[in-house]
C-alpha cells in the first residue's frame, strides 16, 4: 500500500513539473528577443527528434547555472511536425531541464524564419546570442561544442 502511494504522487507531481514549457506564437518570442536585458540572452532552437541538437542540451545547461550573467532560453521547435506539446514535457522532465523552454507554435518555418534570423535557412540546431546592452548579436546554424558557447558570448560582450 505504501508502494501505491508513493507511485500515485509521484504520477501526480510528474505532469506538473513537466508544465514548465511555455507555448507561445512568433510575436512573444519577436519581444523576448528585443526585450532590453542585463543579460546576454542565449536563444537556442532545438527540437526532441533532433540527435545534435539533444546532444548541445548539456553545453546550454551548464552554461545557464555558471553564468549569472547569461540567460538562457530553448526554443523547441516541435510543434511544426507533432501537435502534442506532451514529448517536449516528457524530455524537459526526463532531462531535468532547468533552462527556461519554451515551445514555438508556428506550423510553417519558411514563414517566419527570416523574422527571426535573416540569415538562418531554418536548419537546427541553431543559437542566437543578443547583448541588448552593446547591440551586438551572433547567430550560428550548427551543433555547438565545448568551449564554443563562450566563445560566441565573448564575441558579443
Amino acid at each position: 500500500m505504501k508502494y501505491l502511494a508513493s507511485l500515485i504522487l509521484c504520477l501526480w507531481l510528474l505532469p506538473a513539473s513537466a508544465q514548465q514549457a511555455k507555448i507561445i506564437k512568433l510575436p512573444q518570442l519577436q519581444e523576448m528577443m528585443a526585450q532590453k536585458a542585463d543579460h546576454i540572452k542565449v536563444i537556442n532552437f532545438w527540437a526532441t527528434w533532433c540527435a545534435p541538437c539533444v546532444k548541445e542540451i548539456p553545453l546550454f545547461e551548464k552554461l545557464g547555472q555558471e553564468r549569472s550573467d547569461v540567460k538562457v532560453t530553448l526554443v523547441s521547435m516541435d510543434l511544426d511536425l507533432d501537435p502534442n506539446p506532451e514529448k517536449v514535457y516528457r524530455f524537459i522532465a526526463r532531462k531535468k531541464l532547468l533552462s527556461e523552454v519554451v515551445i514555438l507554435d508556428e506550423k510553417d518555418p519558411n514563414s517566419y524564419i527570416n523574422q527571426i534570423e535573416k540569415s538562418w535557412s531554418g536548419a537546427i540546431p541553431a543559437t542566437i546570442i543578443i547583448n541588448s546592452r552593446t547591440g551586438k548579436r551572433k547567430f550560428v546554424e550548427k551543433e555547438l561544442h565545448e568551449g564554443e558557447l563562450e566563445k560566441l558570448i565573448s564575441e558579443v560582450e
